[in-house]
């Protein structure tokens, strides 16, 4: 490969680094926004609430930002078998990230319903552990897609009945059913729906590590 021909080349891997990058950011951002709202659902701070669904604008323009950048290499380069496959995957990667910032902002508005119920009741920690859990999965799925670890992606993948399966929303949903008082179906869907998110959150992960199962790294 020429001087001339090779420069064309390492612009493009160059753009393809620049997008490994975006996607991390774009995941970081994710994660640390589920943190947030599980820890104003807790604590019923409304601040943090309001944080949270202040930040998921960033995070949509993310989304924005990575999915023209992702376009424009195809546009442009036309890139061929494994770097095609991993910017396709990469595009389907910002939508599952930019639901996990929607499903942050649906905690954090159970949060402030919470609050402005002024209710006693207080979720249980098993939600905070569902959460832990969640957004380890979301690290690793992202690890997983960015180095192209088929072994990862499917650990991941099994993973999932630990956070979403049907038994642990149960438990959740029981849990809420235990501290509820009269009249208080309302604080009861509350503390439910945020279980929900959590199953909802490992799913997304989920999805991002079946697009990497497999998959060859790209070059």
């Amino acid at each position: 490969m020429t001087p001339t021909t090779d420069a064309p080349f390492r612009h493009f891997h160059d753009q393809l680094t620049a997008l490994n990058r975006r996607l991390l950011a774009m995941s970081e951002k994710a994660e640390a926004l589920v943190e947030l709202s599980v820890e104003a659902l807790l604590a019923k701070d409304e601040g943090k609430a309001e944080a949270v669904i202040a930040a998921d604008r960033e995070l949509d323009a993310m989304e924005l930002e990575l999915e023209t950048a992702a376009l424009e290499l195809l546009a442009l380069q036309q890139p061929m078998a494994r770097d095609l496959r991993f910017i396709v995957s990469a595009i389907k990667v910002t939508s599952d990230l930019e639901r996990v910032g929607d499903h942050a902002v649906n905690i954090a508005q159970a949060a402030l319903r919470l609050i402005s119920q002024r209710t006693d009741i207080i979720p249980d920690p098993e939600i905070e552990d569902m959460a832990r859990r969640a957004r380890a999965m979301l690290s690793d799925a992202i690890d997983a897609f960015l180095r192209g670890d088929g072994a990862l992606g499917r650990d991941v993948c099994a993973r999932d009945d630990q956070v979403g399966g049907e038994q642990r929303f149960a438990e959740v949903l029981d849990i809420a059913a235990q501290i509820v008082m009269p009249a208080g179906r309302l604080q009861v869907g509350q503390v439910t729906l945020a279980g929900r998110m959590q199953h909802m959150e490992s799913r997304a992960g989920e999805r991002v590590d079946r697009r990497v199962v497999d998959r060859p790294r790209p070059q």
